[in-house]
């Protein structure tokens, strides 16, 4: 159904083991006859996170064919259900975006991967998930980053109802503490009706708003979402008592830029990761020296990752 790539070495049986306009979500949980429910990880054995060195080391700048991983899964994927309009529902850790929440999975969001197509809000949250259980769960990471779901707060979404969006946020601020110390709320910005990925990240001690565009824009293209994300800042102090009141700054950041017009929503996830990695909170606003740009090696590594998860998870 799509040419091949390189090619593919076969996998012994034994070792096969059976997350545009995207912004919104069911509310419901779907049938348990069409969808394969995974046992949430919270409920799991805790692990370790990643060595973080080991998350920041050097990308090759050049990239080949696809991974036999990547070639793995494509197969486990064109011979399960999914390829005739099976879904998967994953429950991620609460921790993840400080409440209960699930993701539906679909044939679409799997050739995102593969096609290395436009990103959907799909895939970039489960790649979040990925992230906090490699990098971030257990350690004194889950203090300092947050993730904020995509689908709650987005373009389209502040269109139809502002003061919810801002409550949404507000509430998921309160979810992680009193925020006196240092630490950063990653939001996936999207523009709406599936279109343009950016990353905002909020330092709610600091008062410190980093835009990131891989695309060089500011926050002006986006009135409504610098508007939204100000007034639940300031609500969220409001309701804390804090008495710092001076203003919020927004900064943009002069990161790498893409050279297509699919590739945001990847630069998005990795600028998340290579922030977590460095374990910086405070963004330069030339962006790090470690990453002053992104080959298509970078994002293939980062599917590769990805792809990795999904198996181990036993998503398909």
């Amino acid at each position: 159904m799509r040419d091949a790539v390189g090619s593919f070495v076969g996998w012994p049986s034994d070792l096969i083991f059976p997350d545009a306009e995207t912004p919104t979500r069911p509310t419901h949980k779907v049938g348990k006859g069409i969808s394969r429910r995974i046992e949430s990880v919270a409920s799991q054995k805790e692990v370790p996170g990643r060595k973080l060195k080991s998350a920041a080391k050097d990308i090759p700048m050049t990239s080949g064919t696809k991974s036999q991983i990547m070639m793995r899964l494509e197969k486990m994927v064109d011979e399960s259900d999914i390829m005739h309009g099976a879904i998967r529902s994953i429950d991620f850790d609460e921790g993840v975006f400080g409440a209960a929440h699930f993701e539906i999975i679909a044939k679409e969001d799997m050739q995102q991967l593969f096609e290395h197509d436009e990103l959907g809000i799909a895939v970039i949250h489960t790649y979040i998930w990925y992230m906090y259980v490699t990098l971030m769960r257990g350690t004194e990471l889950c203090n300092r980053f947050n993730f904020i779901a995509a689908s709650r707060i987005n373009a389209t979404l502040i269109t139809k109802n502002p003061t919810s969006v801002k409550n949404d946020l507000v509430d998921r601020f309160m979810a992680a503490g009193d925020n006196t110390t240092p630490s950063l709320y990653f939001l996936p910005f999207n523009s709406g009706n599936g279109g343009h990925w950016v990353l905002v990240a909020m330092d709610l001690s600091r008062l410190i708003v980093y835009y990131l565009d891989s695309l060089l824009g500011d926050w002006s293209k986006y009135p409504s979402m610098k508007k939204t994300v100000d007034a639940a800042i300031i609500k969220f102090r409001s309701k804390k008592n804090y008495r710092n009141r001076k203003d919020i700054t927004w900064v943009r950041v002069q990161c790498p830029q893409q050279n297509n017009s699919v590739d945001c929503g990847f630069f998005v996830l990795r600028f998340m990761r290579d922030i977590i990695a460095l374990n910086r909170i405070d963004i330069p606003k030339m962006y790090f020296e470690e990453y002053k740009s992104y080959s298509r090696a970078h994002l293939d590594e980062m599917k590769d990752g990805l792809c990795q998860f999904i198996v181990d998870q036993r998503i398909i």
